[in-house]
């Protein structure tokens, strides 16, 4: 299935968390928090201002990012867990 989010919504891929701390422990998928970094999956056109002209969005498909931790809702689209949020979710993009 295809999927194109709209207006200024973006859709992410979960990046997976650390298995182990620094110290070697390794951390069981029961007490790891969820991951905060993502990679962009979709981008939607863009929003449109008071004039009707049409504002690009700042992320692209690719990109890492990094999003708040209750941000965003949590969709399953052909068997891949993502998540669309806001481009006003996103905190900034890893380079």
């Amino acid at each position: 299935m295809k999927f194109r989010p709209l207006h200024d919504r973006v859709v992410l891929r979960r990046l997976e968390g650390e298995e182990k701390t620094k110290g070697g422990i390794i951390i069981p998928d029961t007490v790891k928090d969820k991951p905060q970094e993502g990679e962009v999956f979709a981008v939607g056109p863009g929003v449109r201002d008071e004039t009707g002209k049409m504002n690009p969005l700042d992320v692209r498909t690719g990109d890492r990012v990094l999003f708040g931790k209750w941000s965003g809702t949590e969709v399953k689209i052909d068997g891949q867990d993502l998540l669309i949020m806001k481009e006003s979710d996103i905190l900034g993009i890893v380079e």
